[in-house]
């Protein structure tokens, strides 16, 4: 099954729909009590996703024509970022991918919603680079679970653009602020159930700026697996319902090209994984 939070004008708030191709159905209006936000729904465990799976096939369908998209997730118990995942952009930015997965947080106002705007002030930063991302999110909590058991533990998968502000990144030891300003992670549009995705590590992952193919990868080049990630994360916190874990960026960052790139105003980026959707962001530098 395929979610998205969806505003159908501009005086509504983000509400949760299922979507079936070109078209949402809105999941609150399915029966009494149904849930308004994908938070709620994962809260409610396997017995609620089988009640909107069971009631959904007669409710009224809207086109998705018209209506905008907010984030994935609104508002996750936590983003987990994880960096260097991926040996080519561990190397193209001069840095070792340790023993250990690199972790770090971002902060809620980053999140942002496909097809929408993200500006920052050129004062602040003109290296702003772009990081395709798989996006995990927490279904059962994880707590101590095994490589083998961790996928039992996903709920569903979706994209995120990892922006980051290079020139911060490198004069700062932590990895948040950078990364974290507001709008600086796009998420979604969709978030695909975990049944729908059978090998995470078998996802063709890529970016697309202005036009140009930047990045073009496979998720089954992360030097840790979605399963180990999850293993490791869960061996010292306790990953709740609806954390989103944003699973390290292939190479082909612009800091790394000759000439680099990075995003300018009005530049377009698009970052897309196979079978989850195309994640769309607009940006603008104010002077």
């Amino acid at each position: 099954m395929r979610f998205a939070h969806l505003i159908q004008t501009e005086a509504d708030e983000p509400r949760l729909a299922l979507i079936d191709g070109d078209e949402a159905v809105m999941v609150e209006h399915l029966f009494a009590g149904a849930p308004r936000f994908l938070e709620e729904l994962i809260a409610g465990g396997a017995e609620l996703l089988q009640r909107v799976r069971d009631t959904a096939p007669g409710a009224p369908r809207h086109p998705l024509a018209g209506m905008r998209f907010a984030s994935a997730l609104l508002t996750p118990p936590a983003v987990i970022a994880i960096g260097l995942n991926y040996a080519a952009h561990s190397s193209e930015l001069g840095l070792k991918t340790d023993t250990a997965p690199t972790v770090f947080t971002l902060w809620p106002n980053s999140l942002a919603g496909h097809d929408g705007t993200t500006s920052w002030p050129r004062r602040l930063s003109e290296s702003v680079d772009y990081e395709a991302e798989l996006g995990v999110i927490i279904g059962p909590a994880a707590k101590d679970v095994t490589v083998e058991d961790a996928l039992d533990h996903v709920w569903g998968y979706t994209v995120v653009n990892d922006i980051t502000a290079r020139d911060i990144q490198f004069s700062e030891a932590q990895w948040s602020r950078c990364k974290s300003f507001d709008g600086f992670t796009p998420t979604g549009p969709f978030v695909v159930t975990a049944d729908e995705v059978p090998d995470p590590q078998d996802l063709h992952i890529w970016t697309i700026v202005d036009g140009h193919t930047v990045q073009d990868a496979s998720t089954g080049q992360m030097v840790r697996s979605v399963a180990t990630l999850v293993a490791h994360l869960s061996n010292s916190i306790t990953l709740l319902p609806g954390t989103l874990i944003s699973t390290g960026s292939p190479g082909g960052a612009g800091y790394s090209r000759e000439p680099q790139i990075f995003l300018r105003d009005r530049s377009t980026v698009t970052v897309g994984i196979d079978g989850i959707g195309e994640l769309t962001t607009h940006c603008r530098i104010l002077d």
